[in-house]
């Protein structure tokens, strides 16, 4: 059974850093390109950052470009997201997404077939 697991959310005031992680079990996805996504109250979930297959490519939304880094560890079949200078807009829960096989739109949610459960981020004024 495959299962991403996402971990290190929490509050934190404005300004503030958190890195969350996201563990992948029962499937290796080294192969393909990873994603993390956002979703606010009332909102649609959105994409936030995708990395390529060797972590030698990142692509961010304008939301995250200069604050957020994603990163992986193939081995440990693990993506990471490093969240600094946080706002209150910030405040989501965050999915990790794996996908099916290759994409083609890494910026797509429709595209990727295995979600982690979610984790809140919290961001204080």
């Amino acid at each position: 059974q495959v299962q991403l697991v996402e971990s290190g959310g929490g509050l934190v005031q404005t300004g503030g850093s958190l890195r969350l992680s996201c563990a992948a079990s029962g499937r290796t996805f080294s192969m393909y390109a990873r994603a993390w996504f956002r979703q606010a109250p009332g909102k649609e979930r959105e994409y936030i950052a995708a990395i390529s297959r060797s972590g030698d490519s990142t692509a961010y939304a304008d939301s995250a470009k200069g604050r957020f880094t994603i990163s992986r560890d193939n081995a440990k079949n693990t993506v990471y997201l490093q969240m600094d200078s946080l706002k209150p807009e910030d405040t989501a829960v965050y999915y990790c997404a794996a996908p099916f096989g290759p994409n083609s739109d890494y910026r797509n949610k429709y595209e990727y077939g295995y979600w982690g459960q979610g984790t809140q981020v919290t961001v204080s004024s």
